[in-house]
């Protein structure tokens, strides 16, 4: 199906779901925020409103607030004018903003224009409208009571809503929740009489309001005609809705409003020739995409991209890490680990059972592993029917006013997690991060947002961050590269490869070792799916102590080097100190062989500071590796492939969480 069609369907499918206002929690900036998303009946939108006013059936006033931060998305009626209007007068049918209410908006704000009075009056006549109709609902019939009165200003200063200037205008230097005052929206409560059917009080969430608006509005559409969308004679739309992003996203994604050029001319003769999509579908087509963002979009910059799977099942997000992934799942549905399926999946699990426990690694069956991430697919895989389908849309705005369609897929979502999977297998490595605040070990990929910062970020505060305005387009473009190799398993481009190579290779860059080490596991994941695109070879956390190959040689000498040096350093005194191997890292993996030789020589006194045993150990393993090379291998200058990051970092954690420390000649206190 088109992306229009999947659209309907998706809207249709979810029902249910209109006007029900839901909570989002996410985090921000360390910080737990809620936002609310709703799924939009026809002819509705949502606003932002600083202002809620309280009337009774009869039109009288009651009291007024000014709106809380956590309760501000209000649903309201809109005509297809007032909906997509940005510069135009076009009242909404209900609520609306001070100006257009207000009958005595005149007597507070100066008319610098002289068309202060026409906006309320446009307002009352389509108000009247609808009130005089046989669609009409008690709650317009309050509110046209109550704004024929003309106090509603009058009336909010009396409740220290609004301020006055020392002049008696309304102070443009006061803001409701950032809102000038004179500009603010209103929305209304009407307390019913006894008996009266009007479900409840608050207009935003009475659904037979909603009826009565719809049922309205049909009735005064214009004429009908072909809907090239569904087939079905419609009124035809030509202004489209706006807000589709966010609440303040003023970019259009269909526009039609192209007289005078050439947009259709030579081809047909009208615009209704060309293109026409009903009202009522197009209500339905944006609403539901509105929602579907809101639930679960992600935004890279301009970019935001949105996957949904046909049913609306969940289903692992395309670019979160591998924990992310795992930690989603449904509990209820993952499969028995005594089942001979289980031991069959997970035969290959490196580091099985690892936990970061106070910057060290101790055994307890709690480190989030491979295993955990299989079970979590199973559990996907479970609820899969033979017609499932992954969709994805990506839409990005050139102005601020078009919204284009960057990427459309469709896949059948059993080859979905298959690809899924294959990512987070091919790129699978020990990875980092905190959560909750805690340090948080797991094996696998990290995230598309982390990757963009571990790939172009700087180091701020402790953190690695992308905070240039500018460079947050990078979130948006890495997104566009890595959706291909994640959703349809497309090679990794090399430049990314490189691009993490060459920032693992400079430890010097970073003040907090946990930042460099996250560089380097992201580089070690690259290299890793690298290789295996390239060479179809496959590569393992746990140290190969039979790999002949030149760089991953090289990487074990300079792990075991920067071993010695660090078995060395005072715990309290050298926790900023830097090893010579990391100091030379960037030169060593230019020219290997001359740089090696400098930093064997430096490590004399290091050795001589260690136990007969341990020294022993060390000078055993630096031997043992030397004999894998090929001599001509071994004295060649050349530049190292990223696989030498590989050696390095097996090599280190063989060294560091080895469960026989005596090898060492005592316990570790790092």
């Amino acid at each position: 199906m088109s992306w229009e069609e999947e659209l309907i369907h998706l809207y249709d499918k979810n029902y249910s779901e209109i006007g029900q206002i839901r909570p989002k929690t996410f985090q921000k900036n360390g910080k737990t925020e809620t936002t609310f998303y709703v799924l939009l009946p026809p002819f509705h939108t949502t606003v932002t409103a600083q202002i809620e006013v309280t009337i009774n059936a009869e039109g009288e006033f009651l009291e007024a607030v000014k709106v809380g931060s956590e309760d501000k998305l209000t649903i309201i009626p809109v005509t297809e004018k007032s909906g997509s209007r940005t510069a135009g007068k076009a009242p909404h049918p209900l609520c609306d903003n001070l100006r257009y209410l207000a009958g005595d908006y005149g007597e507070y704000v100066q008319d610098k224009k002289g068309d202060v009075e026409s906006y309320h009056e446009l307002y009352m006549e389509e108000l009247g409208k609808w009130h005089h109709s046989p669609f009409s609902h008690e709650k317009v019939d309050a509110i046209w009571l109550y704004l024929k009165k003309g106090t509603l200003i009058r009336d909010l200063l009396q409740e220290k809503i609004l301020q006055q200037n020392e002049e008696g205008w309304l102070s443009d230097e006061v803001k409701i929740e950032g809102v000038a005052q004179n500009m603010a929206f209103i929305r209304f409560i009407v307390r019913g009489r006894n008996g009266m059917d009007h479900g409840f009080d608050e207009c935003w969430k009475d659904s037979t309001l909603w009826d009565c608006f719809i049922r309205y509005y049909r009735s005064v559409e214009g004429k009908k005609d072909m809907d090239y969308l569904t087939g079905e004679m419609q009124t035809v739309s030509y202004l489209h809705s706006k807000k589709i992003r966010n609440e303040g996203d003023g970019a259009k994604l269909i526009s039609s409003n192209d007289e005078a050029n050439f947009t259709f001319r030579g081809r047909f003769a009208t615009k209704e020739q060309a293109f026409a999509i009903g009202n009522e579908t197009s209500q339905k087509m944006h609403n539901a995409l509105k929602w579907i963002i809101r639930r679960q979009g992600r935004s890279f910059d301009s970019l935001t991209m949105v996957t949904w799977e046909s049913d609306m099942k969940q289903m692992p997000p395309w670019d979160a890490d591998t924990e992310a992934v795992s930690s989603a799942a449904d509990a209820d549905t993952v499969i028995d680990e005594g089942t001979a399926e289980f031991g069959e999946l997970f035969r290959d699990d490196p580091m099985d059972g690892w936990e970061e426990k106070e910057d060290s690694l101790a055994y307890d069956g709690n480190f989030m592993t491979a295993q955990q991430f299989y079970r979590a697919l199973e559990g996907y895989r479970s609820r899969v029917e033979n017609t499932s389908h992954m969709i994805l849309m990506a839409l990005d705005a050139a102005t601020t006013g078009r919204l284009s369609v960057a990427e459309f897929k469709t896949m059948d979502t059993a080859r979905y997690l298959d690809n899924i999977q294959k990512w987070h297998e091919q790129c699978g490595w020990l990875q980092s991060k905190y959560k909750e605040g805690h340090r948080k070990i797991y094996y696998g990929v990290p995230g598309v947002r982390d990757i963009a910062e571990l790939l172009y970020g700087l180091e701020s505060n402790g953190r690695i961050m992308i905070a240039d305005k500018n460079g947050k387009k990078l979130y948006a473009e890495l997104g566009r590269r890595l959706l291909p190799c994640i959703w349809d398993n497309r090679n990794l481009p090399y430049d990314l490869v490189m691009t993490a190579v060459n920032r693992a290779s400079m430890p010097q860059a970073y003040k907090e070792r946990y930042n460099w080490e996250r560089v380097l596991t992201l580089a070690c994941s690259f290299v890793k799916k690298n290789r295996y695109e390239r060479e179809k070879e496959e590569w393992d956390v746990a140290l190969n102590k039979e790999c002949r190959i030149r760089d991953y040689l090289y990487g074990r000498l300079l792990a075991v080097a920067d071993r010695v040096e660090y078995r060395t350093f005072e715990k309290e005194k050298d926790t900023s100190r830097v090893t010579n191997a990391k100091r030379y890292m960037s030169t060593f993996s230019q020219r290997p062989f001359e740089t090696w030789k400098i930093i064997e020589e430096n490590l004399q006194p290091y050795f001589n500071k260690l136990s007969i045993a341990e020294r022993r150990y060390y000078e055993n393993l630096i031997d043992s590796i030397c004999q894998l090379f090929d001599v001509d291998e071994f004295r060649k200058n050349d530049k190292l492939d990223g696989l030498y990051l590989l050696g390095f970092h097996s090599q280190s954690y063989d060294l560091k969480y080895n469960r026989n420390k005596e090898n060492e000649g005592g316990n570790d206190d790092e």
